[in-house]
C-alpha cells in the first residue's frame, strides 16, 4: 500500500493536492453555503410542506457533490501520508489529529444523512412535524460543527502543505 501511494504521488502530486483541496472546499464551503445562504432563504418560506421539500431536495443535490469528495478525500489522504512519510516526523500528530477531524466529520455526516432519510419518509407520508423534527438538529448544530471542524482541517492541511 505505502509502495502504491508513493507511486501514485510521485507521478502527480499536484493532482493529488488538488483533488485533496478541492474535495475539501466543495464539502466545506457547501456546507457554508448551505448554513449561512441557503438556510436563511429557505427560513422565508411560509409553507411548510414547500420549505421541508425543498429544504430535503437541496440536501440530497449537496449528498451527491459531497459523497465523492468525502471518498477523494479520504484517499488522497491516504496517499500523501505515505507519500509525505510524516510518520517518521514530528508533525505525525498533527496529521492524525487532522485524520480525526475529517473521520469525526465523516461520522456526523453519516447522522446527517441518516436523519435526512427519516425526514424523508415522514415527508412523504406528510407528517411534517416528524420531518421537522429530523432535520432540526442538522441546521442547528450538525451543520455549523461540521464548519467548524472543517475550517480547523484545512488550516492544519495548509500549515502541513507549507513544512
Amino acid at each position: 500500500m505505502r509502495e502504491l501511494s508513493i507511486s501514485i504521488f510521485h507521478f502527480s502530486p499536484a493532482l493529488i493536492v488538488f483533488l485533496h483541496v478541492i474535495s475539501a472546499i466543495i464539502w466545506v464551503g457547501g456546507m457554508i453555503a448551505i448554513r449561512f445562504a441557503v438556510h436563511y432563504s429557505m427560513a422565508k418560506i411560509e409553507d411548510p410542506k414547500i420549505k421541508l421539500g425543498r429544504t430535503l431536495e437541496y440536501l440530497i443535490r449537496f449528498f451527491k457533490m459531497v459523497i465523492p469528495s468525502i471518498f477523494i478525500l479520504l484517499i488522497t489522504a491516504i496517499i500523501m501520508i505515505f507519500a509525505y512519510d510524516f510518520k517518521n516526523t514530528s508533525f505525525h500528530y498533527v496529521v492524525v489529529f487532522k485524520e480525526v477531524i475529517w473521520m469525526t466529520m465523516a461520522a456526523i455526516f453519516a447522522v446527517i444523512y441518516s436523519k435526512r432519510s427519516k425526514a424523508q419518509k415522514a415527508f412523504d407520508q406528510d407528517d411534517f412535524k416528524t420531518a421537522k423534527f429530523y432535520l432540526a438538529p442538522i441546521a442547528s448544530w450538525m451543520i455549523p460543527v461540521n464548519i467548524f471542524l472543517g475550517i480547523i482541517a484545512l488550516y492544519i492541511g495548509i500549515t502541513l502543505r507549507g513544512l
